[in-house]
């Protein structure tokens, strides 16, 4: 019954979530803190702080450390706990994965409508633009301190121009970094 009542109350989440995993935080503690008090407020604490430092998306992060500690805390084997861990992710996932299969089914559909094909062609510079602009917010003082953090930047940014492999770009600025800066 625990995986019945995990699979839906994740889904519902990740079905009515928008904005990614830190908007699903509060949805999230809602039901697993104040509707089922599966978990204290101090543990669910806990599972956020495990979530942010593990890779990986913080929604999904939850909800599998949700998922395991559920069945684990009602004294079920590890192993029946992995299963929780297993159908809370999957069920979190799941509406996600619904609507971008619709997503793409539609767009084959209407791939040629003239219509769509000149919504799609007008969206391409805004999206440029809104990377563009979330580039340009991050440059503050406080990321480009100094010149030599303006020769990281434009060095990269000619790396990647020029085709250069994004994570040999992150790892030589990495080394770079470490070079210039040392352990702050």
């Amino acid at each position: 019954m625990i995986f019945l009542e995990l699979f839906y109350t994740f889904f519902i989440i990740g079905a009515f979530t928008f904005g990614g995993g830190y908007a699903m935080l509060s949805l999230i503690q809602n039901q697993v803190v104040t509707v089922h008090q599966w978990l204290t407020p101090e543990e669910f604490t806990d599972i956020v702080a495990i979530s942010q430092m593990s890779p990986g998306p913080i929604g999904i992060n939850s909800a599998t450390y949700i998922g395991y500690s559920v069945p684990h805390a009602m004294g079920m084997s590890p192993a029946v706990s992995i299963l929780g861990s297993l159908t809370a992710t999957f069920a979190v996932v799941l509406p996600s994965y619904i609507l971008v299969l619709w997503i793409c089914i539609l767009f084959e559909k209407f791939k040629e409508n003239r219509y769509f094909a000149s919504i799609l062609k007008i969206m391409r510079p805004i999206t440029i633009g809104m990377i563009a602009a979330a580039a340009i917010i991050l440059i503050t003082p406080y990321n480009f301190t100094d010149s030599f953090s303006w020769i990281l930047f434009i060095g990269a940014f000619i790396a990647i121009l020029v085709k250069v492999n994004p994570i040999y770009v992150i790892m030589a600025s990495g080394a770079a970094g470490y070079l210039i800066y040392g352990m702050a």
